[in-house]
Parts: C-alpha cells; sequence; structure tokens
C-alpha cells in the first residue's frame, strides 16, 4: 500500500512561524493545477504494482483551491493509478476557508478526512501568529464540519509565550466538546528566516520558553489519554480507527509519491524532493522534465531514519528488524548508545521492543539524535 501527496503552494497571507513553501500570490494557480495534473501523469510508472490507499492534500493551503479543482486532480489520481476501495483523502485546510456552503460542497466530493489549522481558540495567539482567521471562525467551523464529516483532525500549537497552562487546557477541552477524534499538536518553534524569528530578535514577542512547552506536552498527553485518545506518535493522537493512514505509512516506511513543488517522495530504496520554487517548478513540468533530485539512501540513512520514526511511534524500534534488516553490528550500537537512555528511565526495552517512557516522551528526537549511526563510527 502507498500515498499520494499533493503539496498546495498558496496560501492568503504567511504565518509568522511558518517555514514550509508557500506563496500568497494566486496568480499562477491555474498554471499550477495544470503541472500538478501533469505531474501525477506522468509519474504514474513509478506505481506500477501499487495501490495508492491515501491521497493527501498539503501545504500550504489546500482550502484555497476551489472544489472543482480538487475533483479535477483526485480524478487524474484515479485515472493514472489503481485506488483502493476506501482511501483516506484528505483536505488541508483552514477555517477561514470552510464556510456552511464550502463544507457541504466539500462533503460531497470525494474528500473524507478534513484536518483543520486551528493553533488556537484564543484571539490574542492568532493575532500574534497572524493566522488568517479569528476565535469565532474556528468555532463555527467546527460546528460545520462536525455536522457533516465523522473523521476530523486540527491542529493546535503549545508552548506560545503568555499562553498559561489553564489555557492551554481550555484549548484542549474546546476540541474535545466539539467530539474530534484526532488532534496534531506541536511546540510553536523559531525556524531561522521567518517573520516570528525576527520579532524575538527584536523583542517584540517573548522567545518560546522549553519548560512551558514540555508543561504543556504532559498536559496535552494527560488529557487526551483521559478522553480515549491513543498517543501513537510523538505530536499525533487519535482514537481508535483514527489515526491518520497518510502520516502513518510515512512513520512506518511505505512508499509515497510527492506531487508539486517542495514535495519529498520514497520509495524505500531513495528519497526526492521537487524544487521548492513554483516559477522554476511550472517551467520544468511546461518542458515535459521532472524538477527532482534524488539521493540513494545508504543502510546508516535507512537506519536513523527507522530510529527517529520508530521512536516517536506506538510501535517502537524492533531490535529484531535492526538485526535482520541491518546487521548485529548496528544492534551492537544501538544497544550501547541506548544503555545510558535505559539506565535514566527515558527508553525501555519489552518484547525486544525499544521506546520512550512517558518521561523520555517529550525528549524524543533528541535521544534518537544520540541513537543515531554515523558513517564515521564505522
Amino acid at each position: 500500500m502507498s500515498g499520494i501527496y499533493i503539496h498546495i503552494p498558496f496560501c492568503k497571507q504567511a504565518c509568522h512561524y511558518c517555514d514550509f513553501h508557500f506563496s500568497t500570490s494566486m496568480k499562477k494557480k491555474d498554471e499550477m493545477v495544470l503541472a500538478l495534473a501533469k505531474e501525477i501523469t506522468v509519474r504514474k510508472n513509478e506505481f506500477e504494482n501499487e495501490i495508492v490507499e491515501t491521497i493527501y492534500f498539503g501545504g500550504g493551503t489546500p482550502s484555497v483551491l476551489s472544489n472543482e479543482e480538487i475533483n479535477f486532480l483526485i480524478a487524474e489520481v484515479y485515472k493514472n493509478y489503481k485506488v483502493a476501495e476506501n482511501p483516506e483523502i484528505t483536505l488541508e485546510s483552514n477555517p477561514d476557508d470552510l464556510s456552511s456552503e464550502r463544507i457541504l460542497e466539500l462533503s460531497k466530493s470525494p474528500i473524507n478526512r478534513l484536518s483543520i489549522g486551528i493553533q488556537s481558540f484564543y484571539e490574542e495567539d492568532l493575532k500574534m501568529m497572524n493566522r488568517a482567521h479569528n476565535s469565532a471562525e474556528a468555532k463555527k467551523c467546527l460546528e460545520e464540519a462536525t455536522k457533516y464529516f465523522d473523521n476530523i483532525s486540527l491542529d493546535l500549537i503549545y508552548g506560545i509565550p503568555g499562553m498559561s497552562d489553564e489555557m492551554w487546557r481550555q484549548n484542549i477541552q474546546t476540541a474535545l466538546d466539539f467530539g474530534i477524534p484526532h488532534i496534531s499538536s506541536y511546540a510553536l518553534t523559531v525556524e531561522p528566516k521567518t517573520a516570528l524569528s525576527k520579532l524575538i530578535q527584536t523583542g517584540k514577542i517573548a522567545e518560546p520558553q522549553d519548560e512551558v512547552a514540555s508543561n504543556h506536552f504532559m498536559i496535552l498527553v494527560e488529557m487526551l489519554q483521559k478522553n480515549g485518545f491513543i498517543h501513537y506518535e510523538l505530536s499525533n493522537f487519535g482514537k481508535e480507527n483514527y489515526f491518520s493512514k497518510n502520516n502513518s505509512a510515512y512513520w512506518l516506511g511505505k512508499k509515497y509519491i510527492g506531487i508539486g513543488p517542495s514535495a519529498h517522495s520514497y520509495d524505500g530504496e531513495k528519497r526526492g524532493w521537487n524544487i521548492a520554487n513554483n516559477s522554476l517548478y511550472l517551467k520544468a513540468i511546461q518542458n515535459d522534465e521532472l524538477p527532482i533530485e534524488t539521493e540513494i539512501l545508504t543502510i546508516s540513512d535507512r537506519y536513523n531514519e527507522y530510529i527517529m520514526t520508530g521512536l516517536r511511534t506506538i510501535w517502537g524500534v524492533s531490535l529484531d528488524r535492526i538485526e535482520n534488516e541491518f546487521g548485529l553490528e548496528y544492534l551492537d550500537y544501538l544497544k550501547k548508545q541506548a544503555h545510558k537512555f535505559l539506565s535514566d528511565d527515558l527508553l525501555s526495552i519489552e518484547n525486544n521492543i525499544l521506546k520512550p517512557t512517558p518521561k523520555g516522551k517529550f525528549l524524543t528526537d533528541g535521544i534518537a539524535s544520540d541513537l543515531f549511526y554515523l558513517d564515521s563510527e564505522v
């Protein structure tokens, strides 16, 4: 089983914290839709023997596309690939794009899962992040979306300067009150060259504190687990049968094709990424060229990816798989590197599966990087 990711590189306005690839000019939207359709067709041979189980519209803000444009791109996938009987088809969307009429229209389309970028239900947070929606729109959109869609995910950001523990609890509670079955939640991070980074440097916004973020993370885990959510990936919580199939496929090392500027692809042996420039992407596709760079993954690359994704998920890192796929040298190295984290109760081994303990969860990415195998260590 495999997936297709379609990157829609447009946004109405730039959020202060975002470093994804997008443009706020919609001038080339029509051209872009045709180019995406062409890339979908041109790359069909890569999935000759694969069944597409997920189609995911990410971005940018995919909900800036009209329903006709979205349906046209889905039809192109169906025309060129073998698609599973009930694929998960997700649209990332923002509350300001989801009017009652739009939600009703989408419910009649092949889209069967909405991922809504709420981020916070507090006005001051939304203004600070330069989100295009306000708090009332966030609530109204969830009220409407839950009437027509069963499979909804929403994004929330924690560790925002000035957000008290009580405010954070209230944000989570509001999401729970709407009966949402999936929540993705991330700490506010300061990426270089973003507006947020400049606002912090000039003292207009306080810097996010790790201690606050860590505390918010603990509250998040506790509240969601109490409410029947499974913490199946470091930043993702889902009720039974509501895990994101698209994202789970990434973490489990399944194949996927990334369509559009800056989109990434993976076929089990090599990784590819399209050029992150709308004009150059369009030019290449119009000239029948694929604007993609690829790298063949070394055994160490594949081991490191498995460590990173495995530790972030409930499936953990199988020591048997490390031995069978990568060999004894890698297994011995992993055991040696993991020793101090096992002693400090940050990692545990159960049924030959290595996983972070509750105490180690928030530190997972840092722990994983200490377990990476660098080729210079051979």
